[in-house]
């Protein structure tokens, strides 16, 4: 599949309204992916999840080592625009290492937390995460920090990396 039909991002709070009101639409898809180990095993979780997804839309959830045969299953029903959304740098390195094919990665939200600098408004990294973007980036995937589609980018990957 080509890398240019996923839409991968970032963000530790997976669905919400800002996901669904523009990513979604911007990306034209019909199909979001929420890969995530934990989520996976929460059935209570992902049926509060589906709720708020607009009946137009599937969702399908996965653990990250099975992003692959998601996505399989997803391209027999002939779609190509797949959204996809991970909760952590490692969980996108771990997806791709394992044959996921993308060109962007977009990150969204990642919180603060103990050890980590913030970089932009809504992005904190620790130093894993930088670790695990620059393999991603020397892997010829393009880093796009923002919030919102209509955004400009926040931060240039020249400068995350200073």
């Amino acid at each position: 599949m080509e890398g240019s039909n996923i839409w991968v991002r970032i963000d530790n709070r997976l669905v919400h309204g800002q996901v669904i009101e523009t990513w979604i639409p911007y990306f034209k898809s019909k199909y979001v992916v929420v890969a995530n180990d934990e989520l996976n095993n929460d059935a209570i979780r992902q049926e509060i999840i589906k709720l708020a997804i607009p009946a137009n839309l599937k969702v399908f959830f996965c653990g990250v080592q099975d992003i692959l045969k998601t996505i399989k299953k997803i391209l027999e029903r002939k779609h190509r625009q797949i959204f996809i959304l991970f909760a952590s740098c490692q969980d996108a390195k771990k997806a791709f290492d394992i044959g996921l094919k993308f060109d962007i990665l977009n990150l969204g939200n990642l919180h603060y937390g103990p050890g980590k600098k913030q970089v932009c408004d809504h992005i904190f990294l620790s130093q894993e995460d930088i670790t695990c973007l620059k393999y991603l980036n020397k892997k010829g995937i393009s880093l796009d920090f923002r919030c919102v589609p209509n955004n400009p980018i926040s931060i240039s990957v020249d400068e995350l990396w200073k």
